[in-house]
């Protein structure tokens, strides 16, 4: 799975480490700036050497990773996994959000009652010095 040079194809390297399921797609990711290295926009036949950062945005979201090794051929996934570092952020804390309010289908305009009750779930009650 590897190569004794000191450097590969970047689409090369992201189809072997298993970020993209097909070279071609690999090379699509590239050409559409979808991965950079070193911060910097990449064409897929760009040498990626041991020490570089990837970042690929795969499904809507930025992964980084740190290149350990020249992998040029795919293999199993915890083959792919000892050439490259996940130095991909944790994802932030989700924020907490009061329930949603349902009403019954066909029960009409809520009464005046029922709007400050569904004002007070959302947080937004009158406050009482």
């Amino acid at each position: 799975m590897t190569v004794n040079s000191e450097s590969a194809r970047l689409d090369s390297w992201v189809w072997a480490v298993r970020l993209a399921k097909t070279r071609s797609q690999a090379t699509a990711a590239c050409r559409a700036g979808h991965v950079r290295v070193n911060g910097q926009p990449a064409k897929a036949a760009q040498p990626v050497r041991v020490g570089d950062e990837v970042r690929v945005r795969l499904h809507g979201f930025d992964t980084v990773y740190r290149v350990t090794g020249l992998a040029t051929r795919r293999g199993s996934a915890t083959e792919a996994a000892k050439y490259f570092e996940d130095l991909t952020p944790p994802p932030p804390p989700r924020v907490e959000r009061p329930a949603a309010v349902i009403r019954a289908p066909g029960a009409g305009r809520p009464t005046k009652r029922e709007r400050r009750e569904i004002d007070r779930l959302r947080g937004r009650g009158e406050e009482t010095p």
